[in-house]
């Protein structure tokens, strides 16, 4: 079980560190250095100190959401969701191009919805392969995603880095579409290996939303092995609902889940089934778990704890409860 830090505290290891299993720096531009993810690699955590550093009173807004997350997980009766308990989500989709591969299908689009609501859902095929967990599966988180928009902007730009450039009219891509009321997801081309990267509850409207990499998009059209089933958008989806790594980006650390297992760091491929952490108590790690970085292929579930974790974003004063 993990006790609550506060977001200053967390500074150093806040969950969405989402970072190439290299060394490259993300360019300002990105433009330098166009190439293929060979492990799975986002760039939420470099954006968190980013909008930390800018915005000084970004960390006691996530720190009172921090303080409302935990009374929720521990009342939720408390809190009232929807009445069904669900949340509906409209999407936007914003294509951002500069060559016609990168200009994705609807179809590709479409399969990126259908996974996102597979996977929140826990009807995804592969959920019943999941073990030694079967006891705090998540089963149905109750979000539903819909696609609501897309909008198509050419750019002259090769590739986009992580100063959210990609949301701006003015670094060539486009602004995104009531924020406040619609998941915004922006499809590039992102420099130096970068899978995605979101923004997590708490930042300014104006950048929200999920941006992933058009060869990891979705699970048809352009997508590239082993990124290919669309789970790029789930692990990202799961940090805009306030969800962090499971290792708590630190070793042996803190995710804000008190059912998911201490790891050591990031796991990487298709892990062996029964890999062991050697910390305390030496648990099985959830290497299938959506905020693990193993390819698409071997992540398929979300846990108990991290369902009521994402359920209080959108609860009676929550984070984005702008979208009931």
């Amino acid at each position: 079980m993990r006790k609550l830090f506060g977001i200053l505290a967390l500074g150093l290891v806040f969950a969405s560190a989402c970072k190439k299993s290299s060394s490259d720096a993300v360019s300002g531009d990105g433009e330098e250095r166009v190439m293929a993810p060979t492990s799975r690699a986002c760039a939420s955590y470099e954006v968190l100190q980013r909008q930390l550093t800018e915005d000084p009173t970004l960390a006691d807004r996530m720190n009172a959401i921090e303080s409302f997350t935990k009374r929720f997980v521990e009342s939720p009766s408390s809190n009232r969701l929807l009445p069904d308990g669900t949340m509906e989500i409209p999407v936007v989709v914003n294509v951002v191009y500069r060559t016609a591969a990168e200009n994705i299908s609807l179809a590709q689009i479409q399969s990126q919805i259908d996974v996102l609501n597979e996977d929140f859902a826990a009807t995804n095929a592969d959920y019943a392969n999941v073990t030694p967990f079967d006891g705090v599966k998540s089963g149905d988180t109750k979000i539903r995603f819909v696609l609501d928009q897309v909008i198509r902007v050419a750019t002259s730009k090769r590739s986009f880095g992580t100063n959210d450039a990609v949301k701006k009219a003015s670094g060539g891509g486009v602004a995104p579409t009531s924020p406040t009321t619609k998941l915004n997801i922006w499809s590039c081309t992102l420099a130096n290996g970068i899978l995605g990267y979101a923004q997590f509850p708490g930042g300014a409207a104006a950048t929200d939303g999920v941006v992933i990499l058009n060869t990891a998009f979705g699970r048809v059209g352009t997508v590239v092995a082993p990124f290919n089933k669309g789970r790029t958008a789930t692990h990202e989806v799961g940090h805009w609902l306030n969800l962090r790594h499971i290792w708590g980006d630190a070793t042996c650390g803190n995710d804000q889940v008190g059912d998911t297992p201490l790891h050591n760091t990031a796991n990487y491929g298709c892990p062996a089934a029964g890999h062991r952490s050697t910390c305390t108590g030496t648990p099985v790690e959830m290497t299938m778990n959506y905020m693990d970085y193993t390819d698409d292929a071997c992540m398929y579930m979300f846990s108990a704890g991290q369902k009521a974790r994402m359920q209080a974003t959108y609860a009676v004063g929550g984070p984005r409860a702008s979208f009931r």
